[in-house]
């Protein structure tokens, strides 16, 4: 399975007269998956239905979900909700002396706020709305087939990306190795040079304290250790994006992190302006790569 972004986008239209339909779903990035539905009144009872076939097919990203359903009316297709209209009526003197100024509603007025004027819903058998929910989560199931594409398309321009950012890590970690200050002849030298320095300024240093202080230098003066530790999670890195799940997003995210620990203990264990600046451009190339990684389920 190759890899997908959690980024994208479908739509779809359907049609059983009277009624026609429109699907949207759209995702985006998120820690896990979140499925929000928004569904036309009426049709509530497919929110379980939705969210089952999302979770089905994705792992991660929040995905939002529209339905919105039109259908043809025949006359008396609404109603005067005459009970709120009273209700306002009824408030209209303690308004008006409230606010003396205030001009007087229009009928235009008192029938255009939200809740006077309601559709009058269109009773359906039971088999009647069984065969039309059926047919609308179909045309659902096509649209997250198209969604699930679309990340896939975006899945695939990722993994180019990704590759090549680690293929800018493999050779920033090789030309670090090849650097003279990493060479054992001038790491020993460097540690020499130190112990010479520390002996100097502490003439009474006892032999054991002297072997920790050596020790301690040298592992400040050998960065050849997270070199290594680069090399594996390049490798580590690269199985994930060629693995047959395609849902390696948060391994990835966690591979990241040992990339930038690594990369930072390098910078501070650098004592060569060389080196510092390979560990510089390091760093920068990782944070390239997390940035790509975030989009990945």
């Amino acid at each position: 399975m190759p890899l997908s972004s959690m980024t994208g986008f479908a739509r779809s239209e359907g049609q059983r007269d009277p009624y026609a339909w429109t699907w949207e779903v759209k995702s985006v990035n998120g820690r896990g998956l979140d499925a929000r539905c928004r569904l036309t009144p009426g049709f509530e009872s497919l929110d379980q239905a939705v969210r089952e076939r999302v979770n089905k097919r994705f792992k991660r990203g929040n995905v939002a979900v529209t339905l919105t359903v039109n259908w043809h009316r025949g006359e008396g297709g609404f109603r005067i909700n005459h009970a709120m209209l009273g209700e306002l009526l009824a408030a209209m003197p303690e308004i008006r002396r409230q606010i003396p100024d205030a001009a007087t509603p229009t009928i235009d007025g008192l029938l255009g706020l939200r809740g006077i004027i309601e559709p009058v819903e269109e009773k359906l058998d039971e088999d009647t709305r069984a065969g039309l929910e059926t047919a609308m989560l179909a045309d659902l199931d096509k649209t997250l087939d198209a969604l699930a594409a679309m990340r896939g398309d975006e899945g695939g321009r990722l993994a180019v990306s990704l590759t090549q950012r680690l293929d800018d890590i493999e050779r920033l970690c090789s030309a670090a190795e090849a650097l003279a200050a990493l060479q054992p002849d001038a790491i020993r030298a460097r540690l020499k040079t130190q112990v010479e320095a520390l002996i100097a300024d502490v003439p009474a240093i006892t032999e054991d304290r002297l072997a920790q202080e050596a020790a301690i230098l040298m592992t400040k003066a050998d960065a050849r250790e997270e070199l290594d530790r680069l090399k594996a999670h390049q490798e580590s890195a690269r199985e994930l994006l060629s693995a047959p799940n395609g849902a390696v997003g948060r391994k990835l995210d966690f591979l990241c992190q040992e990339f930038n620990r690594e990369a930072n203990t390098l910078c501070s264990k650098s004592q060569d302006v060389a080196l510092t600046r390979v560990g510089i451009e390091l760093k920068t190339v990782i944070d390239q790569f997390r940035e790509q990684v975030q989009n990945i389920e």
